[in-house]
């Protein structure tokens, strides 16, 4: 008895490649390359580049730095997102920490001018051990530093501020004023993001 042939499709064949740009914020630079069967399938999907691959900027913060992009909609062959995070990567932290520092976390809820709230949260590493009470002190001039320095910006210019360390400036220049500093980085951004 002959057996019937069945005709194998080859499904990756049938998949579209994507190209990923990076919102306007990037000069909707090409970030990723993507492959998928169906625009759909591309929507909500979340990228990760370093920021030396989005900026083009080649600092060393930018080697060990992920930003985070979501897809939101899909036109022809190309992916438009929008940056939903931003973040140090913790091996690269563990090197700034050394003995006989101290070491101040925060993580402050910060509103956007379009009522989005991000929370952005900050490592500041001092120049030597200090107390308590002058740790506390720190902490409470970073929440300060932080909800001062970020009043009535949109989305876009808080993320442009934190990219560009522009608030990491601010954040030194304020608790260098209480203690000599080694180091203040905001290590990590999250946008909290509704869907509908």
């Amino acid at each position: 008895m002959a057996s019937k042939k069945t005709k194998v499709v080859d499904k990756w064949k049938a998949k579209t490649w994507y190209s990923v740009l990076a919102p306007a914020l990037f000069e909707n630079k090409e970030i990723a390359e993507i492959v998928a069967s169906e625009d759909k399938k591309l929507v909500d999907r979340i990228v990760k580049v370093s920021m030396m691959e989005a900026t083009g900027t080649g600092s060393q913060n930018a080697i060990f730095t992920t930003l985070k992009f979501r897809i939101t909609e899909v036109k022809g062959t190309n992916a438009h997102t929008r940056i939903i995070g931003y973040e140090i990567m913790p091996t690269y932290l563990k090197t700034l920490i050394r003995r006989n520092k101290s070491l101040i976390q925060s993580s402050v809820p910060v509103k956007t001018k379009e009522d989005g709230i991000v929370l952005v949260k900050v490592i500041a590493i001092t120049a030597s051990k200090v107390s308590q009470n002058t740790k506390k002190n720190l902490r409470n001039a970073l929440v300060e530093e932080v909800k001062k320095s970020t009043d009535g910006m949109t989305y876009d210019q808080l993320m442009q501020e934190i990219i560009y360390g522009r608030l990491t400036s601010k954040l030194f220049g304020r608790l260098k004023a209480i203690t000599p500093m080694k180091r203040v980085e905001v290590r990590k951004s999250e946008l909290k993001e509704t869907f509908k």
